[in-house]
């Protein structure tokens, strides 16, 4: 297949009537059109306007993807205890599944191929194996909560621990890798040391296997930890074997200068969330000062609840401006650096190699984007363009290692059934929608 167009190969390389040649599930070219279509007369082509890599949502919620607006205007820790949590606890396996299959087709036909999914304590397997059949490419967990749960969400540690190691077995590298693991306790305040130490432990047993959870995301939630274990969130995730390159961290907004340096020594990658922090006034996270000591700072949409899309499109623009208004410095997190953020380095924390740009010999991880709309009209400058003026539904086009996942131009998603989907979501009783 040849994919023809402006074609974005990352952050700093545009080539104008460029293409991406695809064979199997890898990059064979990218280069000149004109080129491209003489070396690979046979290759079927088709048109977009720009063509760039997959944006990695480095931080999502797929399972939360039924509970859209059930909780606007509402701080992080009600938010989760009297919304959220109740609705996960109340999900049996059909609904987990429903609610990921959904998560995924709006991740799919938004661009994003590739998500570090934060599942739920119960039925984890239902969206793994959703994520499985719909082809988009995720590292995912089931979550851990041994403390200060609601009584159908906590595990005894022990327990939820072996459940996370059968799940690694069952889809750790499924579907020739596309499908990886990540241990997902929820965060320090409820998970007991003994758990979190026990995540770290299980990670180390297995190659491959990533930690994903969240932190210092609200002030209220470094209190808690903070008066719980006489250390600040970070501090203490250190503490009990919680940092290092094959950890990831959801949000990061309220940490001080000794927790921006372990995170910096140890490798630890940080997922920034601005549109999220930003409806559950959680705070502003100091991207500009993680970048400038070389964190890996990519980008997530975190849950439908708290940000009511999966469209990375939001995350892109609303990166570039918090930063640039928290800094009181428009040259802040400039669009190559957001671009970067949404693709790269969103690939580096998931720990997908050769994923993040169009590079001869990478994974073909492609999408289509549409220019046709007014608000792409001109376009001087095509990665400005695609963090401040495009949005999801630009996208035409989505490819999953040398997959085609959804292709406007047939109207149709290859391997979700959205007419279902989409009904079945729309009619689904929902736990605590009233």
């Amino acid at each position: 297949m040849l994919l023809a167009g402006t074609v974005v190969a990352d952050a700093e390389t545009v080539v104008e009537d460029g293409a991406v040649v695809v064979e199997g599930d890898r990059i064979a070219a990218v280069g000149d059109a004109t080129d491209l279509a003489e070396r690979y007369p046979d290759h079927e082509r088709h048109e977009f306007g720009i063509i760039a890599p997959g944006a990695v949502g480095a931080h999502v919620h797929s399972v939360q993807s039924l509970g859209r607006g059930m909780a606007d205007d509402v701080a992080l820790l009600d938010w989760l205890n009297d919304h959220v949590l109740p609705m996960e606890a109340g999900l049996g396996a059909e609904g987990m599944r429903l609610a990921a299959e959904l998560g995924y087709l709006e991740c799919i036909e938004s661009g994003v191929t590739t998500v570090v999914d934060h599942l739920s304590v119960h039925h984890a397997d239902e969206a793994l194996a959703a994520a499985v059949e719909s082809g988009i490419r995720a590292r995912a967990g089931k979550v851990l909560m041994d403390t200060n749960a609601p009584d159908g969400l906590r595990q005894d540690a022990e327990y939820a621990l072996a459940e996370s190691e059968a799940l690694i077995w069952n889809y750790h590298g499924a579907d020739e890798g596309r499908i990886r693991y990540a241990i997902t306790p929820r965060f320090a305040v409820t998970c007991t040391e003994e758990c979190l130490r026990g995540c770290r432990e299980l990670a180390d047993a297995y190659d491959g296997v990533r930690i994903h959870t969240h932190a210092a995301e609200n002030a209220d939630e470094v209190g808690v930890v903070e008066e719980r274990t006489g250390r600040r969130n970070v501090e203490f995730l250190h503490d009990v074997g919680l940092t290092g390159e094959d950890v990831i961290l959801a949000h990061c907004v309220h940490t001080d200068e000794r927790e921006r340096e372990i995170v910096a020594d140890t490798g630890t990658h940080v997922t920034h969330c601005p549109s999220s922090n930003m409806k559950l006034a959680s705070g502003v996270a100091p991207v500009e000062d993680y970048l400038a000591r070389g964190v890996n700072v990519a980008l997530g949409n975190d849950g439908a609840p708290c940000n009511n899309t999966l469209d990375p499109f939001t995350e892109l623009k609303q990166a570039s401006l918090l930063a640039k208004v928290d800094a009181a410095d428009p040259t802040v997190v400039d669009a190559s650096t957001a671009f970067r953020m949404a693709t790269r380095a969103g690939a580096r924390a998931a720990g997908f190699e050769r994923v993040g740009a169009l590079r001869e010999g990478w994974r073909a991880d492609v999408i289509g984007i549409d220019t046709n709309p007014t608000r792409a009209t001109p376009i001087h400058d095509p990665v400005s363009h695609l963090v401040f003026a495009a949005h999801g539904d630009d996208v035409r086009f989505t490819m999953v290692d040398g997959d085609v996942l959804y292709d406007e131009a047939d109207g149709r998603h290859r391997t979700l059934d959205a007419d279902r989907i989409r009904r079945e979501a729309a009619a689904f009783d929902v736990p605590g929608v009233e």
